[in-house]
């Protein structure tokens, strides 16, 4: 009688492969938030001075990508005349939905306050000492530019 090859599950080897996580790992280690500071002025200096490219990279990051979501001209008229709200109604779904339908909602509670220890727990964790005071130096210069610039 032969020997049984143990069943596996995941067929292949299981060699190491880089991922996302990896690179992006090397890439914090790497840029400084003094590094990374630099390259944002340097980008904001060059979108001062008529730079598209730099303007684009900036608004990308600030604002983000449009989504092209916007509504026709005819459907604001639409809403105008019915007295429609499409932000009120967005805000308010969750809250009718909860009112019409206890049933599914029963662990809304719960979920929000795990929610909350997690954020707090996240908010702990991170170090945000240095990003502060990092930050407020870079504001108060960026207010006094703008003061003697008006």
């Amino acid at each position: 009688m032969g020997r049984r090859k143990p069943v596996q599950l995941i067929k292949g080897t299981a060699t190491h492969r880089r991922t996302e996580r990896d690179y992006m790992a090397v890439l914090l280690d790497t840029v400084t938030l003094d590094d990374w500071r630099t390259v944002v002025a340097t980008a904001l200096q060059d979108a001062k001075g008529g730079s598209m490219q730099a303007r684009n990279w900036l608004a990308q990051y600030l604002v983000g990508r449009p989504t092209g979501d916007a509504p026709t001209p005819l459907n604001v008229v639409v809403q105008q005349l019915n007295g429609t709200d499409p932000v009120v109604n967005r805000l308010a779904k969750p809250l009718i939905d909860q009112h019409k339908y206890p049933g599914t909602h029963r662990g809304d509670a719960q979920e929000d306050h795990i929610r909350a220890l997690i954020a707090a727990e996240l908010q702990q964790r991170i170090s945000t000492p240095e990003i502060l005071e990092n930050l407020a130096p870079a504001r108060l210069a960026g207010l006094k530019g703008s003061d003697s610039g008006g």
